[in-house]
């Protein structure tokens, strides 16, 4: 009995070092996740204005020549961007976006996968590392961008799509992110990145009149860029604050699930104990009464 003692013993002290850890990283996660989600609080209603505005730009400019950027052409080649994390313990933060990237990439260019011509462009080490292990095609320059975040990395990224669009290297681009809603709650996202949808509301079509100064060709080549960059942006402080409100959230049901198994194990333990000791007394008791016998 003393053998299922110390291993009821052993489980408990490995079950409260888990728990220890996946306390401390919930209490790390919890102080990224206040950074994190003030990036993104912050950006978030200056993204959606240039949004709408360079929608309402090139719903009044249509037919210009200068709208490369805005230009609807046959897909032929796909390139799908996903930003996950770099690390994991985060719940099925990861494998959610990994599952809509791939679920975009069958079901709606179906065609263009099956030629083989759907890349993937990951941002973030998990997105990477499957993507590469599965065999799909893949843009390898900016998958580490999140070790030491800035706009100056994502905007490498977003030049990148924007120039393989212009070239006609690819049709359409797609982003795959996690809009973050609150620490426990996050949205995974496929939107159109390229090429750069029209205004469908018709109200704000009705306010798209714009007076352009410079020229409209010149306003449309320096904002359009800069537009797009800030959305992928956008994009990328939006995955940041989901991946650390998920981990937060999964270290913390982690440190919940670790509290309910060290009651069963007490429990264990206990029951164990008493029944060590009642076998014991039984010994004795019989060893005695082999004496007086």
């Amino acid at each position: 009995m003393s053998g299922a003692l110390k291993e009821v013993r052993n489980r408990i002290v490995s079950v409260q070092s888990t728990q220890q850890i996946t306390k401390a990283m919930k209490m790390v996660s919890a102080a990224k996740l206040r950074r994190a989600q003030d990036a993104i609080t912050q950006m978030r209603p200056y993204a959606q204005k240039l949004q709408e505005m360079l929608s309402n730009i090139v719903s009044s400019t249509e037919g210009d020549l200068t709208n490369k950027l805005a230009a609807e052409r046959t897909v032929e080649k796909v390139m799908i961007i996903v930003v996950t994390s770099d690390r994991g313990l985060c719940g099925g933060y990861n494998s959610n976006l990994i599952k809509l990237a791939k679920s975009v990439a069958k079901e709606k260019y179906a065609s263009q996968l099956a030629k083989g011509n759907v890349t993937f462009l990951p941002i973030g080490k998990k997105g990477y590392e499957h993507f590469t292990k599965n065999g799909f095609n893949v843009i390898d320059s900016f998958w580490e961008i999140f070790s030491g975040l800035s706009f100056e990395k994502v905007q490498a990224a977003a030049t990148y799509a924007m120039n393989a669009f212009e070239k006609n290297e690819v049709d359409a681009v797609e982003v795959i992110y996690s809009e973050f809603k609150n620490a426990a709650t996050q949205e995974y996202i496929a939107e159109q990145f390229l090429p750069i949808k029209k205004a469908t509301n018709t109200a704000s079509n009705k306010n798209s009149d714009f007076i352009f100064e410079p020229s409209k060709e010149v306003l449309i080549a320096e904002l359009m860029p800069k537009i797009l960059n800030t959305q992928l942006y956008k994009a990328v402080l939006d995955g940041n604050a989901s991946e650390h409100g998920a981990r937060m959230t999964a270290m913390d049901k982690a440190s919940d699930n670790a509290n309910e198994l060290l009651k069963a194990l007490k429990i264990s333990y206990n029951r164990a104990r008493q029944a060590a000791i009642t076998t014991e007394l039984t010994e004795i008791v019989s060893g005695a009464a082999a004496l007086q016998g």
